[in-house]
């Protein structure tokens, strides 16, 4: 991008550019968005100070000197460095909401978003939920998108303080300090013994063999937010294990376990896990209800 064209150039003109550079890039997609073009629209639309939702009436918007240079920095430490986007951003998306986003916790992605903004249908029978517990919530995107499309109170837990911090910050900048509470604690050990409607998780899932391969800009992401033991399921184990004692008898459990799905059905031969599909893509996820947790409970707790 030559500076000198920059009182000339158009937010078309910057996204084409950016595409242009993404394109012939060896960067990778895997932080909310799986191309370069959306990933320079998104870019150029958050450099100019417009909304991530734009039409084609902004493309002829001019970008100022400031803009330019700034879009020249992003894309440096995008191209150079592998940084995410969202992490060069300070922002990320998840269902239909802004989240800050920075290194203290993974960068929002799960299709439980999808699930959330469907009311959990058709995979939850019980009444309106009260109750829902958001385990391992990182910066909190999971719970407090449930909070938010829902009168529920939410319990957020991790066992990182660093993404505990940025989870209460997300939690203030939506406005829900009254509805969320915090909890620093190694899964269930430190919570209140109470039973929720809902617990959704995405627990760290990847293997040790897809760890260490993981794109570059994987790495920059905290690694205990990750990795979970050699097949991946490590946290995955214990939730199973204790998620009926935390349910309501009508409550659902879901987590996200990724490509250790395979891994997980035959850890446990028995249980039925249901796993559920994504108009927006995604998979990996499994829903168990209360019962199902309770009738198979010796093979879980195995």
């Amino acid at each position: 991008m030559d500076e000198t064209a920059a009182k000339q150039i158009t937010v078309g003109q910057a996204i084409q550019q950016c595409w242009e550079q993404l394109h012939d890039s060896d960067v990778f997609y895997g932080h909310g968005t799986d191309n370069p073009w959306d990933e320079a629209v998104q870019l150029v639309l958050a450099v100019a100070d417009l909304p991530a939702d734009s039409d084609d009436g902004v493309l002829p918007h001019p970008v100022s000197v400031s803009q330019y240079r700034e879009l020249q920095r992003l894309l440096r430490g995008r191209i150079e460095e592998h940084i995410p986007l969202p992490y060069l951003l300070g922002k990320a998306w998840f269902a239909g909401l802004e989240f800050g986003c920075d290194e203290r916790a993974i960068i929002p992605r799960s299709p439980i978003g999808e699930l959330i903004l469907h009311d959990y249908q058709p995979w939850y029978a019980g009444p309106e939920p009260a109750g829902i517990l958001d385990l391992c919530c990182g910066g909190g995107c999971i719970g407090l998108a449930a909070a938010y499309h829902s009168g529920a109170r939410v319990d957020l837990v991790d066992l990182d303080p660093q993404a505990l911090a940025l989870a209460a910050e997300n939690r203030e900048r939506l406005g829900l300090m009254d509805r969320v509470e915090i909890y620093h604690s190694d899964l269930f050990d430190k919570l209140p013994r109470k039973r929720y409607d809902l617990i959704l998780s995405n627990p760290p899932y990847v293997d040790a063999g897809d760890l260490a391969s993981m794109p570059a800009e994987y790495h920059h992401e905290p690694a205990m937010a990750l990795g979970s033991g050699p097949d991946g399921l490590s946290l995955t184990r214990r939730i199973l294990a204790s998620a009926a004692d935390y349910l309501a008898d009508s409550g659902l459990l879901v987590v996200e376990v990724g490509n250790s799905w395979e891994a997980l059905e035959a850890a446990y031969p028995r249980v039925p896990f249901t796993w559920l599909d994504f108009e927006q893509g995604g998979h990996g996820v499994f829903a168990l209800s209360a019962r199902e947790l309770q009738e198979f409970s010796a093979s879980l707790r195995e």
